[in-house]
């Protein structure tokens, strides 16, 4: 079950990272003054991390 999850998180990484979400972000507009693509695969990335640990620790 585990292997499972962590497979769609997989999937799920992919497809965030992928070229047609990625070109949403990359319009040269900024948060803070980070430029917003910068906020968004920093922001997926830590999503994701976040959610492998949760099925990880959930599994104990």
């Amino acid at each position: 079950m585990v292997a499972q999850r962590l497979v769609a998180l997989f999937v799920l990484g992919c497809l965030l990272f992928s070229y047609p979400l990625l070109s949403l972000f990359n319009t040269g507009g900024t948060l803070w003054g980070i430029p917003l693509l910068y906020v968004y695969l920093f922001g997926a990335w830590g999503v994701l991390i976040a959610l492998m640990v949760l099925v990880v620790e959930k599994s104990r």
